[in-house]
């Protein structure tokens, strides 16, 4: 499912590719560089604002590419400092990027951490039963510059409240792709998109601060794990049987585990790096004693960190998070048994912070307004 704009944004293009397209429309090879500056050193919003180049080039910059391929809709933010910002694409698909504050002690919260969570897709076509984004299926796949905006949107934002940019390029710390969709569902895109936003002409961000979170795609976590760009790896498990994985995430029936964990355990091999099991805590359907067991067993195998999650509520969806009493027994069993374990407290509840859910809600309310 593919969406062809009438122009195609130019964060889309690599420096070599931007260099070509130059060269072969009779510009200087070297504008690329300067272009690439304008757009990820100084963020500007318009071709006008590139005062180094010629009006001619600037002209022919217009016409051809889309400078500006998300919008903002709005900005919601909740008490814990949890951001999420739904942004509009030119054919009017609204999707979401989140930012997630955690203070340190000693410090402002401008010199906080910050962890960004952009999406890949509109909608998804994985159908876990608990995900919001899922709830009205895949509408298409995002470019690599669409996707790639949306950092530069958290950028501009972040721009505006912290000293941090002023000294570095990015205010932010971590970056995973977690938001809406699967991304390795949009391969191409989503390498395209890290590899620019990795390198040393985009924002310079490094991979090992990048993790990429899939539902399980096998085929493509081995096609992964023998990238140049070398991506840390989640996986969203939610079951630590075949039985429970298969009642709230279809996918397992096409990659179970014991065709999902061998895979993973070979990109943690071939990659030397540690992978990260999610694992959102449903109420009676994976938070039983004997999930933890054996999500602690799978866990100690593949030398896992495991991020649990317990879960947010989404409108339309009959899934309660457990008690607290009851999520802490369930880490208590993982960490007794030697896994490293993190139990995430509620982060953007207030806000709509499921997946998709504040995007659902936004086009629920369009459709009442339309009809109404």
């Amino acid at each position: 499912m593919e969406f062809t704009p009438a122009k195609p944004a130019i964060y889309g293009e690599t420096l070599e590719s931007l260099t070509a397209l130059l060269q072969e429309h009779g510009h200087p090879a070297f504008r690329a560089q300067q272009i690439m500056a304008w757009l990820y050193k100084k963020r500007v919003k318009t071709w006008e604002e590139m005062t180094n180049l010629s009006r001619p080039l600037r002209a022919w910059l217009a016409e051809t590419f889309e400078l500006e391929p998300t919008g903002f809709v709005l900005t919601k933010q909740s008490e814990d400092v949890t951001d999420k910002l739904l942004l509009e694409l030119a054919d009017k698909s609204l999707i979401e990027t989140v930012i997630i504050r955690a203070p340190q002690l000693g410090v402002g919260q401008e010199n906080s951490r910050k962890t960004i969570c952009i999406s890949t897709q509109v909608g998804c076509a994985m159908g876990c039963k608990f995900c919001a984004s899922g709830l009205e299926g895949l509408k298409r796949n995002l470019s690599a510059g669409e996707i790639v905006h949306q950092l530069i949107q958290v950028c501009r934002q972040e721009d505006s409240r912290t000293p941090r940019a002023h000294a570095e390029l990015v205010s932010f710390d971590n970056l995973v792709v977690m938001g809406m969709g699967e991304p390795l569902h949009n391969y191409d895109a989503i390498i395209r998109a890290l590899t620019i936003l990795n390198a040393e002409w985009g924002l310079g961000f490094g991979v090992r601060r990048i993790t990429l979170s899939t539902s399980g795609l096998v085929p493509k976590i081995k096609l992964l794990a023998d990238e140049p760009l070398g991506v840390r790896l989640a996986i969203s498990l939610h079951g630590a049987t075949n039985e429970v994985r298969e009642q709230i995430m279809p996918i397992n029936k096409a990659w179970p585990l014991e065709k999902l964990l061998p895979a993973v355990k070979e990109f943690s091999e071939k990659r030397g790096r540690m992978v990260t099991l999610e694992f959102i805590l449903i109420e009676e359907i994976n938070d039983s004693l004997d999930q933890a067991e054996k999500l602690r067993d799978i866990a100690y195998d593949l030398h896992a960190h495991v991020n649990l999650i317990p879960y947010n509520t989404v409108e339309g969806l009959p899934w309660k998070r457990p008690s607290l009493t009851r999520q802490e027994k369930f880490a208590r069993i993982l960490f007794d048994g030697g896994v490293s374990v993190t139990l995430r407290r509620e982060k953007g509840h207030a806000i709509d912070a499921a997946c998709g859910q504040l995007r659902l809600k936004t086009e629920k309310q369009r459709e009442a307004l339309t009809t109404g």
